[in-house]
Parts: C-alpha cells; structure tokens; sequence
C-alpha cells in the first residue's frame, strides 16, 4: 500500500515576490492596513505569484495593483525569508519608470527612505533581512529631477 503525502511542509512554498522599489537614492516602505495582526506594520510592496508569472512579471503586477506605478525588475536579492507556514519572501530591486506611488491596495501609507531613514519605521520582523540586504543595493541620491 501507497501512503500519500498530506503535509503541507511536503508541498512548494507560496513565493511572495516584493520589490525594494528606488528612487532618487531612497527606498519605498508601504505601512499595511490589512490583515489586522500585522497592520501598522511596515513592508517592502509586492504578493504573491500567480500560477504561469514569473517573478519579475509578478512584481511589475503587484506594484501596478497596488501603488499604481510602473516599475524595471532588477536583480533578485540574494536569500529567501520565510513567512507564516507555507510561504517565502523573495525580494528583488526595482527601478520607478513612471508613476507616484499611492497606497491603493492592503496599505494605507508609503514613504521614501533615506539610507539613514531605514530604521525610523516598525519593519514587520520576516522583512527586517530583505531591507537590511535592500539597504546594501540602495543607490546614492542622484542629482535633483533624476530618476534612478
């Protein structure tokens, strides 16, 4: 007789895809609204891939859905963060093509951080490594009007 496998930790993991979103030297932080354990928290955007998307067409998605901007997909950041049971967080730099990024979506405000600016927001705990690793990719602050 055949035992099947029923246990959850037996299946892939739930890719959560998010960007370390840059802009003029800074990196976006989205505080969320929703679900209630982990409003008021902050987070790099993104969510979850979608059967067929890669995860950079995930990403380009998630922050089109919930900020409202066009976004590059740059590198992957190296690592993978676990999240609740059957979930990961994989990170990936992006770069604003065009857009103002607005809370659309599960998040209900959004600042641009400083390198030295990183640590004045409650960072949800499984997001702490993906920013400290984004911190290390985060380009110096470019000119005034450019973009990058």
């Amino acid at each position: 007789m055949t035992e099947r496998t029923t246990d959850p930790a037996a299946r892939p993991p739930v890719v959560v895809v998010a960007g370390a979103l840059y802009d003029r030297g800074r990196l976006l932080a989205a505080r969320r609204s929703a679900p209630a354990e982990l409003a008021g928290r902050w987070e790099l955007p993104g969510g979850k891939l979608e059967p067929g998307e890669s995860a950079e067409e995930a990403l380009v998605r998630e922050l089109r859905e919930e900020l409202g901007v066009e976004v590059e997909p740059g590198e992957r950041i190296p690592g993978e963060w676990p999240l609740k049971p059957g979930y990961v967080l994989q990170v990936w730099t992006a770069r604003l093509l065009t857009g103002e990024p607005r809370p659309l979506e599960d998040h209900d405000a959004l600042r641009w951080l400083s390198r030295s600016e990183l640590d004045s927001v409650d960072w949800l705990d499984q997001d702490r490594p993906a920013v400290a690793e984004a911190a290390l990719r985060l380009p110096d602050a470019p000119g005034v009007g450019a973009r990058g």
